[in-house]
């Protein structure tokens, strides 16, 4: 068979209903963690001037946008990620807020990238930020944020680790070594490339800057090489019970160029794939963006919806706690309407809108179809209950379709006993 003329374009998705259930499921860990934090949402427009994204974010982004020229001759793009668009947005409405802001935003985002496992065009992503708080303790927060939204997925001790480095400690190293302020976002592209890089690659470009290879795991080898804030997330985390989650790696420093000093990276303990989340503090990014008239400390992770679904699927805890949700969500409906009389449709039609008053989802066939069928179909939209409305109106027959058993009731006071019904298990009332 021929391939279909129209398909998803390459590193897109769609999202059929239980890809959809997946992706709600995902959503409402997110909500669920970040409001027990005390976060509010926001959300940005995904269209953005391109300038913004190319003030501040460094690295390879600026070669994977998806770039154009609108009707108006702007110059816009799909935003790459959230964080310069959170700075634009702080920067025009911080005033009307108490500080800090602790904000939170689940929305898409697109990158002209490869396509590959635990990465796309599209992808979705859990932005997290406290904005207007410079201390370390803003940061911890955020970590201890990213451990329980772990722990929400599933996720137990040894199944992750949130690698913590230190982006200041490396300017300051460079500093040290006399490397060029207008080069160190090359030298840091190295470092955050160490573990996916041939070492004779890595070799070859430290000599550019006079460094060896030795210079550079020796530092990362040295605890006394992070900045005192390291120390102060440690002993936070530690008071939260959670600094078994976390470690130091001072080999983390992040692509973007707009990080300033903590970073972090949560991995599988196995690192068999890409970083589930990541993150760090930019201080300096709203005043960028501001032209320097706002002046606004900032701290923040995201995590995609690839690579963490993927986490999910490969780790049986977490999985088997997402597909319970799943069954719970997946069905259509609560009732299903049999007509065992198609004589009776517009009572039914009555009766199914005062059942969807009352809050109840209900469903009931277009046309007329045999009662076997009507029960066929009952099953697979995933309905508790199948409805039979003949012509013993006003007398009905509620089945319970997972045990097969049958109770009566009646038209009058239908929705109230229902929804009570809706409470107990699928089993037959006791009289």
């Amino acid at each position: 068979m021929a391939a279909p003329r129209f398909q998803a374009l390459p590193g897109f998705r769609d999202f059929p209903p239980r890809e959809c259930a997946v992706r709600n499921y995902l959503f409402e860990t997110w909500r669920s963690v970040a409001r027990t934090y005390g976060f509010v949402e926001y959300d940005t427009p995904v269209l953005e001037d391109t300038a913004l994204y190319l003030k501040k974010s460094g690295g390879e982004l600026s070669s994977q946008l998806f770039r154009f020229e609108d009707q108006g001759g702007r110059d816009v793009c799909l935003r790459p990620e959230v964080t310069a668009s959170l700075a634009r947005l702080a920067a025009a409405s911080q005033r009307e807020f108490p500080k800090p802001l602790k904000w939170f935003e689940i929305g898409q985002c697109f990158r002209y990238e490869k396509p590959q496992k635990g990465r796309g065009r599209e992808f979705y992503q859990f932005n997290v930020d406290i904005l207007g708080e410079a201390g370390p303790r803003a940061d911890a927060e955020l970590i201890a944020l990213s451990i329980d939204t772990m722990r929400a997925f599933g996720f137990r001790t040894g199944d992750f680790v949130v690698r913590v480095s230190d982006r200041q400690a490396w300017l300051d190293f460079a500093g040290r070594h006399a490397i060029d302020e207008e080069r160190i976002p090359d030298f840091l592209q190295i470092i955050d490339k160490l573990e996916r890089e041939k070492p004779e690659v890595t070799a070859e470009k430290l000599a550019s800057f006079g460094l060896e290879t030795a210079q550079i795991t020796s530092f990362i080898a040295d605890p006394k090489s992070a900045s005192l804030a390291f120390e102060t997330i440690r002993e936070d985390l530690e008071a939260r019970g959670l600094a078994g989650f976390v470690e130091l790696d001072l080999s983390i420093v992040r692509g973007l160029a707009y990080y300033t000093g903590v970073v972090f990276e949560v991995f599988d303990s196995g690192k068999s794939m890409r970083a589930v989340a990541g993150g760090g503090r930019y201080d300096t990014l709203v005043s960028t963006i501001a032209d320097g008239n706002v002046d606004l400390p900032a701290t923040g992770f995201a995590m995609g919806d690839y690579v963490i679904r993927n986490f999910i699927e490969e780790t049986t805890d977490a999985l088997m706690q997402m597909e319970v949700w799943l069954q719970r969500q997946q069905a259509g409906c609560d009732v299903y309407l049999v007509l065992a009389d198609d004589s009776k449709r517009n009572d039914a039609l009555g009766i199914m809108t005062e059942l969807r008053e009352a809050g109840i989802s209900c469903d009931m066939p277009f046309g007329s179809l045999k009662i076997n069928k009507q029960f066929q179909r009952a099953e697979q939209t995933g309905a508790r209950f199948a409805l039979v409305i003949g012509s013993e109106l006003p007398e009905l027959k509620l089945k319970v379709l997972a045990s097969r058993t049958e109770e009566n009731c009646h038209v009058l006071g239908l929705a109230d006993w229902l929804t009570d019904r809706l409470q107990q298990p699928d089993g037959p009332l006791l009289a």
